[in-house]
């Protein structure tokens, strides 16, 4: 995957801009993990793996909410964006 890498030399980048890539990455592994386990989930015919793959899958989404909190709490711009967008009604587009 591309963003698994940094983009400039590591010693060029502050240890703000470090810590929030190995937060977006993280947060883009967890959701990977979401997906993974909610299609093993969707193709399984037996019930009690199926209930054991969609707690995996719970479990992958409880991570990825504490990442984006931490995302939250770290980047004035993000919780600008989260606070805008996140737990309102009407058109998500609308803003």
């Amino acid at each position: 995957m591309s963003s698994e890498g940094l983009h400039a030399p590591r010693e060029r980048l502050s240890k703000k801009t470090l810590h929030m890539h190995h937060a977006i990455v993280s947060l883009m592994e967890e959701m990977e993990a979401v997906d993974w386990y909610q299609q093993r989930a969707d193709d399984c015919d037996d019930e009690s793996l199926k209930e054991i793959l969609l707690h995996n899958m719970r479990e992958e989404m409880e991570h990825a909410a504490m990442v984006i909190e931490w995302i939250r709490r770290n980047s004035d711009e993000f919780d600008g964006f989260l606070k805008e967008f996140l737990f309102k009604d009407g058109e998500i587009a609308d803003h």
